[in-house]
């Protein structure tokens, strides 16, 4: 199994989540998070003085799916969040050694 997670824009989400939905896959983790890569924030003005918004708004996406999906998974998020400009986000695909669904102990490729 694989957990895939997703830094993407904000305004990209509906996308990325119909992108998803339309694949078949439904169990998601949704959180707002704070950060900046290379693009290192930018400088805005309020009330006339200057500062540095170097940690800018994200969306992170968390789902876990069988290794034979995850392929097809990454490809559906990376062309739904895709913009073309710098900060579109990154795709992290970590390894999973267990998953049990709680209710009623499923294990492996079950519990998803």
């Amino acid at each position: 199994m694989k957990k895939i997670e997703a830094i993407i824009q904000p305004h990209k989400l509906d996308e990325v989540r119909d992108a998803l939905k339309n694949i078949g896959v439904d169990g998601l983790t949704i959180s707002e998070v704070r950060g900046h890569g290379r693009q290192k924030g930018h400088k805005e003005v309020y009330r006339g003085m200057e500062y540095e918004v170097d940690l800018l708004p994200k969306i992170k996406i968390e789902t876990v799916v069988p290794d034979s999906r995850k392929d097809e998974v990454t490809r559906a998020i990376s062309n739904a969040a895709r913009s073309g400009k710098i900060g579109d986000g990154k795709i992290f695909v970590f390894d999973v050694a267990e998953a049990i669904r709680i209710r009623n102990d499923d294990t492996g490729e079950l519990a998803l």
